[in-house]
């Protein structure tokens, strides 16, 4: 599995254990939704900067986006 896609599923086991739909999700990291699932499904090569948007919509700190991967 590539790095793309382990750092999505993590953002994805973040969220639904955190009961936050991907709508909610995109609306506090004022991201489309669409991208949310991009990037969740492994399809996108997303930046440092949206990956601190995420990790602050999802209050956790960055670094614990790369856990496990």
């Amino acid at each position: 599995m590539e790095i793309k896609s382990k750092v999505g599923s993590r953002i994805r086991e973040i969220r639904e254990k955190n009961g936050i739909s991907q709508k909610d999700l995109s609306y506090t990291a004022d991201l489309d939704r669409s991208y949310i699932a991009s990037v969740e499904n492994g399809q996108r090569n997303i930046s440092i900067v949206n990956l601190e948007k995420i990790a602050k919509a999802l209050k956790v700190n960055l670094s614990e986006l790369f856990q496990g991967v």
